[in-house]
């Protein structure tokens, strides 16, 4: 099939240990693909690095299973998958200890496949990827970055576009392990449950931003505007956590949880409910 040179040309290369350790251990691999794709983009490549412990999975059958089942669940999302072996060694005081490292197979495949790609959406909070990013730009390639938890801020300023995985719609469910309803509100609607970022705040209330959908123009946050992905909803003070303190808002490094409810305010539609930080990048 000949490339349409209009279309942008992106690969996806997930850090899976460094995403499980970090609050991705329920992450969604379809709906990362579709956010990869979300500008009608080809994807070229999507390669998932994994680790096995063979040992473990030998006299272990829950691991065994558990393993082979998440590696098919990524195979039918259409990725490939890099298993890195485990390894054990022994240190000076006899201790046994394994790696699995698969950081350096991640950057080399990332930096030589670059060649043939317009963007590269890479999907760990590691900083010993920085340098592997700048050489990625300095082909032509942009490099966007998805973590969660613990996330390298070196990274995040390298990356030509950052996001919290928090805030893709549905990539980590919200729904904290509770059984799914068939007719919960989805993602955006009254009554789900949402994650934003303050971008506002004065005197006792603001206004929490959150995406609604998987737009193309991520970088259009004027909510007035007809083609921006992003929605809002006010709150009020009183309806923040206890470990917030207000003045320290607005804040693009708090990520916030919240139900949305029918707002009272006039200037939006939605009202934010049921305040919960769940998570904080230092800059």
């Amino acid at each position: 099939m000949q490339h349409n040179p209009s279309t942008v040309r992106a690969a996806v290369y997930v850090d899976t240990a460094n995403m499980y350790r970090n609050g991705g251990y329920r992450m969604r691999y379809d709906v990362l693909r579709e956010f990869a794709s979300r500008d009608g983009a080809e994807l070229v490549r999507l390669n998932a690095y994994v680790s096995f412990d063979a040992d473990r999975a030998r006299t272990d059958p829950i691991y065994e299973k558990s393993t082979q089942r998440f590696y098919s669940l990524l195979r039918d999302f259409g990725y490939k998958v890099l298993i890195k072996e485990v390894r054990w060694y022994e240190d000076e005081n006899g201790k046994r200890y394994g790696k699995a490292n698969a950081d350096l197979d991640l950057a080399v495949d990332m930096l030589l496949q670059s060649e043939h790609l317009d963007r590269v959406l890479l999907v760990t909070g590691d900083g010993d990827f920085t340098r592997v990013i700048t050489a990625v730009q300095n082909r032509g390639c942009r490099v966007e970055v998805v973590a969660l938890d613990n996330t390298s801020s070196d990274l995040r300023r390298e990356s030509d576009l950052f996001i919290s995985g928090y805030l893709i719609p549905d990539l980590v469910p919200t729904t904290n392990g509770a059984p799914v309803v068939i007719d919960t509100p989805g993602w955006g609607e009254v009554g789900s449950i949402v994650r934003g970022t303050c971008y506002f705040h004065k005197l006792n209330y603001g206004f929490m931003r959150f995406l609604r959908v998987h737009g193309a123009k991520l970088w259009l946050t004027d909510t007035q505007h007809p083609d921006s992905p992003y929605d809002t909803a006010y709150f009020h003070d009183s309806n923040l956590p206890d470990n917030v303190d207000p003045l320290h808002l607005p804040s693009y490094s708090h990520v916030f949880q919240f139900e949305l409810a029918e707002s009272r305010h006039p200037s939006g539609k939605f009202e934010a409910k049921n305040i919960q930080m769940i998570s904080w990048m230092p800059t």
